[in-house]
């Protein structure tokens, strides 16, 4: 049996709002896309793929890791042949049964599931999503860039952290430097590296030691890998064998071409005609909104109304016409069709891989304007700008909003 079409979904990051450590702030990835281009409407094929990305490159060159000690080299596995897609999440306020995760592993279509500690916790005064993890078998539900880095493995092994790429880059956290971690006990991390698990939601990684010395309940969550399996049916299989105050949440939706972990795609290119659109008055409105904030300043995390980052910028500014849109620049890559470039009209979103160390995962997003503009939330020190539209290195495609695929993509219907 093949396996079937599916996409990422921001599940983890709303599932964790369970667990009782804290709150955990938006995973929106978000970097500038600032290459000048001629016209959009010029071009008519992708571009070519992101320079410094080719598979001739190694992984620890893709992902930035802090100098260690040789002494740690041993206490990583190898990675195995295998990478398993992070497709089903489950999360308890406390430890999980081991018969719960030895009859979530019989069940028919699991392929493999991990067991991991999940909190969320502030780093240095921001709440992050973090998960508590055995270095060497996690290692596998990662993007293959970061899962193929020793150096990373071994890092978070000897008691550093391992936080995305976007949040050490954009939230200017020291690689190699400490950061205070505050959990149900507070304590100072070393960066071990900068580098993008690929499960959305997921804003660092430490070892399930450091985990439960923050206070992390052991062995709360499971990530469950079922390429093959029908998601619906088997999360509410999984559903009946979980103690009450667990629930399972799946981290994909099967409606798109397969990747490996982390990856999100844009539907294929399609007539947008066939999809219902936003009317004129709710295009008018949200492009309005979006044009007013012009000149407020970026902060990562920011959803308005004076303060934003790239997917928080679009999320505002959908809801002011009424429009309910997903947080995270990786789920409103999947709000609507892809459509050609040719077809490109105001109000379509424009997405961008910016994250060497997940090259297939949306990392930024904006707004086309029209005549060649779009506007964004380009990067901490900058404001909301209309700039020409960016159509070279790392550009992924373009989305027409679907108001009700962004709503269910959302969470907020179905």
């Amino acid at each position: 049996m093949r396996d079937r079409p599916r996409y990422l979904v921001s599940g983890l990051a709303a599932f964790l709002a369970l667990l009782v450590i804290a709150v955990v702030g938006p995973s929106s990835a978000s970097s500038p896309a600032r290459v000048r281009h001629p016209g959009i409407a010029a071009r008519q094929a992708a571009p070519s793929p992101v320079p410094g990305l080719g598979v001739s490159r190694s992984a620890s060159f893709l992902v930035p890791v802090a100098a260690q000690l040789d002494s740690h080299r041993s206490r990583v596995k190898p990675l195995g042949r295998r990478i398993w897609p992070a497709d089903l999440l489950v999360v308890a306020p406390t430890s999980l049964p081991g018969s719960v995760f030895s009859k979530i592993l019989h069940l028919r279509g699991v392929s493999a599931a991990e067991s991991v500690d999940a909190a969320r916790v502030r780093v240095n005064g921001k709440y992050a999503a973090i998960l508590g993890v055995n270095p060497s078998s996690f290692r596998s539900y990662a993007a293959r860039p970061v899962a193929a880095s020793d150096r990373l493995w071994q890092s978070v092994a000897a008691g550093n952290m391992a936080v995305s790429y976007t949040m050490g880059r954009l939230d200017r956290l020291p690689l190699g430097g400490t950061v205070d971690v505050a959990g149900l006990k507070q304590e100072k991390l070393r960066v071990g590296s900068f580098a993008t698990v690929g499960i959305t939601g997921v804003d660092a990684v430490v070892s399930d030691a450091v985990a439960r010395s923050l206070g992390f309940p052991a062995g709360n969550a499971i990530v469950i890998s079922a390429p093959r399996a029908n998601l619906t049916g088997l999360t509410a299989q999984i559903a009946r064998k979980l103690p009450r105050g667990a629930g399972v949440e799946p981290l994909v939706s099967e409606a798109a071409t397969p990747g490996e972990a982390g990856v999100t795609r844009p539907l294929p290119v399609s007539s947008a005609a066939i999809y219902p659109q936003l009317t004129r008055t709710q295009l008018m409105t949200m492009l309005r909104a979006a044009l007013s904030r012009r000149g407020m300043r970026y902060v990562w995390g920011g959803n308005g109304p004076s303060v934003f980052d790239c997917s928080g910028l679009v999320q505002w500014s959908f809801a002011q016409a009424g429009i309910i849109m997903p947080r995270v620049a990786a789920d409103q890559a999947i709000t609507g069709p892809a459509i050609p470039l040719s077809q490109a009209a105001p109000g379509d979103l424009l997405f961008y891989h910016t994250d060497p160390t997940a090259p297939g995962y949306i990392s930024h997003v904006a707004i086309y304007l029209g005549h060649d503009l779009m506007i964004q939330a380009p990067e901490p020190g900058m404001t909301v700008e209309v700039v020409p539209v960016a159509l070279g290195a790392g550009f992924a495609g373009i989305v027409r909003v679907d108001p009700v695929i962004a709503a269910r993509v959302a969470g907020a219907v179905g």
